[in-house]
């Protein structure tokens, strides 16, 4: 049986591995209240919203 390998234009998986992996190394040291400033930051400059949040 031929298997026809396709050439991915987006690895999803890759992207997510990068991200995560940016992610615990600004984060490695921090303290529990700066971890959640640093989220909170992170929701901000994006503008985005926690699930069931309003407005």
């Amino acid at each position: 049986m031929e298997m026809n390998k396709k050439e991915k234009q987006f690895d999803a998986v890759k992207m997510m591995r990068e991200i995560r992996d940016k992610i615990s190394i600004e984060t490695q040291n921090m303290t529990f209240e700066e971890l959640k400033a640093y989220i909170k930051q992170r929701f901000e400059d994006n503008k985005a919203k926690l699930i069931g949040q309003q407005k």
